[in-house]
Parts: structure tokens; sequence; C-alpha cells
């Protein structure tokens, strides 16, 4: 096995266990996991690409792949529409529905524009890392903004990171020289480090907290 079979299969895997632990932790918590916008981002970005390369043939075995990870991001959308009120405004609560459909469209606009402008396989490519990018930053927003770590994992954070710096080293070094590659990858790996040790932060604190409440 090659090293750009390693680093595809690496990936992969890793990007299912962040999907897996991200649907467990929003059941789990009763929240939702990942950002709105990452989420839409995502699902859009995984449907798309799953018909384009299932039935034009361009990659039928990511396809497949892609068609795996839309349906586990399927159920995080469940897990958005069904606990993700709470964390509407007050006065926004009651177009919350309305918004967060708005949203998901505007992603499937942004992820077309990508699609209709480049060719298949870069329009994969720039807006996969792009939204990584934006995904990375979004997730160390969230945790701050919510001020705890409820359907979030060490698991899923450190699988995040490896899921997206496999296919960085990949596209960015190995396969040709891609300088956007290497510079989204770039911002996710830091962010992605910066989440880490935050996101270990906060559940040191919490589980100090706890056993200050149970003594």
């Amino acid at each position: 096995m090659n090293i750009k079979a390693v680093l595809m299969i690496l990936s992969g895997i890793c990007w299912s266990i962040v999907y897996i632990e991200l649907i467990r932790g929003g059941f789990k918590d009763k929240t939702y996991s990942m950002p709105l916008f990452a989420l839409g981002l995502n699902f859009a970005w995984e449907l798309i690409y799953s018909v384009d390369q299932l039935f034009l043939g361009s990659d039928p075995i990511q396809g497949w792949v892609n068609l795996v990870w839309t349906m586990l991001d399927a159920i995080i959308i469940v897990t958005y529409f069904k606990y993700g009120r709470e964390y509407f405004p007050i006065k926004a609560k009651k177009y919350f529905v309305v918004f967060s459909i708005l949203a998901f469209m505007s992603c499937f606009v942004i992820q077309f524009a990508f699609y209709f402008h480049f060719k298949s396989v870069p329009a994969s490519q720039y807006s996969a890392f792009a939204q990584n990018a934006a995904m990375s930053i979004m997730f160390l927003v969230m945790l701050y903004q919510r001020g705890n770590t409820r359907g979030q994992s060490m698991l899923m954070a450190v699988a995040k990171w490896i899921g997206t710096l496999a296919p960085t080293i990949l596209g960015g070094i190995i396969e040709s020289f891609n300088i956007y590659i290497l510079l989204m990858g770039i911002i996710c790996y830091i962010f992605d480090v910066i989440y880490i040790v935050a996101l270990h932060g906060f559940k040191k604190e919490e589980s100090i907290n706890t056993i200050r409440e149970a003594l």
C-alpha cells in the first residue's frame, strides 16, 4: 500500500469517527454538535460530490464514501433541528426553522458556485479546504460561546485534526505542490490544535467542578 492510499484511508476513517462522535455526543447531551454553517457546507459538499462521483463517474469509490458521510451528516442535521432552538436568541426563536432552512439553502448555493465555476476535482478540493478552515474556526468559537463541552469529545477533536492533516499533506505536497491546499490546511491545523488544547482545558475544569460538587 502506497503513502497516497494510506493518507486517503486515514482521512476517511478519521472523518467517519468525527461524524459518529458528533452524533453520539449530540443525542447524549441533547444538543447539536457541529456549528450550523459548518454543517450546512459539509452536507451540501457531500451530497453534491456523492452525485458527481457516483453518477458522473469521476471517482466512484470516493463517491460511496461521500454518500456514507452524507447520511451521517443528515443525522447530525436531525440533532440540530431537534435541539438547536435552545441556542437561538429569545426574540428570534420563532424564526428558527425559517432561518435554518435559509442557511442550508445558502450553503448549497456556495457549494454550487464552486462546482459550476471550477472543474469537478479542483472544485471539490478548493471548496472542501475552504469550508474546513471555516469549520475549524467555528468549532473553537462555538466552544467559547457555549462555555461548556456539551456534544464535544477529545476523540472527535483529534480525529478532525488528523482527518484534515492527512489530505493536506497528500494534496498540498505529495500529489503536487498546491499552495492553496497547503495554506488552507495550515489554517485548519492551527485552529484544530488550539481547539484540542481549549477543549482539554474545558473538560479538565468541568471534571474538577464535578468532583467539588460531589464533596
